[in-house]
């Protein structure tokens, strides 16, 4: 059975507090059909909760390389596509890029992994707005974290945390300096969320839009 991620304990323990309330309310109602229905809306929100903060164990895998980029999320690939890059703050002024998209539903594991070894070399938390993630503008419209990291082989790569609509918070534990070992847990965002990943177009890709991806396991992308 999984564990439950730390980055949700505050969570589990104020909706363990809720299905309290509910259960006691519950109590005190003497229509059965009511106190029934209270009772289990109370175990769906806990379990739900329990279920939704998750955190299984993950071994990353065996063939990978330097320059190996594995999912830093579990959901599904909604989008691939080649953009120019329009600044030089991490990659060079009209780079080309790849950029993916990885939905995560409520449902998938929302735990975040470090997607290549290497320096965070960029990093930066921009309070934006909550679009559905589903909606390719949550990218730039967003409350996100834009995480640049520059492996062993000076290679480059950036990926963002990005809440959703129903989103409201993001847990990340990385600085600028800090060395990272891909596949390692650094955060997650709560409830419905959506990670982007920028690399070079020179890359050779192992997955395609529609693609269902594990964190920590399924490989996107050679550098």
């Amino acid at each position: 059975m999984s564990k439950i991620t730390k980055y949700g304990n505050d969570v589990v323990i104020k909706m363990l507090f809720i299905t309290l309330i509910i259960d006691a309310i519950a109590y005190l109602i003497n229509i059965d059909i009511l106190k029934i229905s209270l009772f289990v809306l109370s175990l769906i929100l806990f379990f739900f909760t329990l279920y939704f903060f998750r955190d299984p164990e993950r071994e990353i895998p065996e063939n990978i390389s330097a320059d190996s980029i594995i999912s830093p999320a579990d959901g599904k690939v909604v989008l691939i596509e080649t953009i120019k890059n329009t600044d030089d703050v991490f990659f060079g002024k009209d780079e080309m890029l790849y950029k993916i998209c990885i939905f995560l539903s409520p449902l998938n594991v929302h735990v975040n992994r470090i997607p290549i070894s290497g320096i965070v070399s960029y990093y930066e938390y921009i309070k934006g707005k909550y679009i559905v993630a589903f909606n390719h503008k949550s990218s730039d419209k967003n409350e996100r974290t834009i995480i640049g990291i520059i492996n062993e082989n000076g290679k480059k790569i950036i990926f963002k945390q990005i809440a959703g609509f129903v989103a409201r918070r993001i847990v990340c534990n990385l600085k600028t300096g800090y060395k990272v070992i891909a596949g390692k847990r650094f955060g997650m965002i709560k409830f419905g969320s959506r990670v982007d990943l920028l690399f070079s177009s020179n890359a050779k890709l192992h997955i395609a839009v529609g693609n269902k991806v594990l964190g920590g396991k399924t490989i996107l992308a050679e550098l």
